[in-house]
């Protein structure tokens, strides 16, 4: 084809017996990426650096559990049903994580290590969310290296090519496909530098910013799904995740309304118990983190 994107040749390498996936290290990087812009806007908002490690530490198993259970609950046929293997519901390196519980079960490992640091959680979501869209947009390269979850046949310029291999049924060697892999990263990237932006302009916070990630990344999310042909159980005759955006984003929509309503600022203190804002100046506690 005069102009299209190729597909990588392969996503596993070798050191010896052990092997390196493209799928893991890009999930690898997109959590570091996320830490660094964390760590970051957590000290301008007045943290602890170090405080954000430890959430992190809690947040990112909890994240990759949740993530490994929704994929597997909303595509079970190929652990579960006919001809399936069961055992391979534990094997994450194979590719397999849903956002939606990546998100839920990875929002309470966080509760978890912001209760262990006493800071408060809407606070932190506030300066996570950023680095959740750009850690979205870098794991979006190992579905590229898997040549995996793209969209239906195109014949634009920028179509991906996919070997014959993991071509889907019923189409042709040479088809070209939408790179939806493409399309997520690139929309959450610029939604990330949305998000940055609104956040300085505006010194958003009780857990708004978070709210507003959710609601820009299931817009993007939306109509990326819609292009998607790789077999997924559908409600109405539209695909689950299809759903689940417009609910998830609906609701993120209502609680940043409901919120804004309550605060107009930002939290004055990251602290989950402040200290009193009177007493003994020598026993009183550091007043912001």
């Amino acid at each position: 084809m005069p102009a299209s994107i190729p597909s990588p040749s392969q996503g596993v390498w070798y050191l010896g017996p052990f092997p390196l996936r493209a799928y893991a290290l890009a999930i690898l990087l997109g959590i570091v990426a996320a830490v660094i812009l964390t760590r970051r806007r957590w000290v301008e908002r007045g943290g602890i650096a170090d405080d954000v490690l430890e959430i992190v530490f809690w947040a990112v198993p909890f994240g990759i559990v949740g993530g490994r259970i929704y994929h597997v609950i909303s595509s079970p046929d190929k652990y579960f049903g006919a001809g399936g293997h069961p055992w391979k519901a534990f094997a994450i390196w194979e590719g397999g994580l849903g956002i939606w519980g990546a998100i839920a079960l990875g929002g309470v490992g966080a509760w978890i290590g912001c209760r262990r640091q006493g800071v408060r959680l809407p606070a932190f979501a506030d300066a996570v969310a950023p680095g959740l869209l750009v850690a979205q947009a870098i794991g979006r390269l190992g579905n590229w290296f898997n040549q995996e979850l793209f969209g239906g046949s195109t014949t634009l310029p920028w179509g991906l090519q996919i070997d014959d291999a993991h071509l889907p049924a019923g189409y042709p060697s040479g088809t070209l496909f939408h790179p939806t892999f493409l399309y997520e990263l690139v929309w959450n990237l610029a939604a990330a530098a949305v998000l940055i932006w609104l956040d300085r302009r505006f010194k958003l916070g009780h857990g708004r910013v978070f709210a507003l990630y959710v609601m820009l990344y299931t817009s993007g999310r939306l109509w990326i799904e819609l292009m998607r042909i790789d077999p997924a159980h559908t409600i109405g005759g539209f695909r689950l995740n299809v759903w689940t955006s417009i609910v998830v984003g609906l609701g993120a929509l209502v609680a940043f309304v409901v919120v804004s309503r309550r605060h107009h600022d930002r939290e004055t203190t990251l602290l989950r118990d402040p200290p009193a804002a009177q007493g003994d100046e020598e026993t009183a506690p550091e007043p912001t983190r």
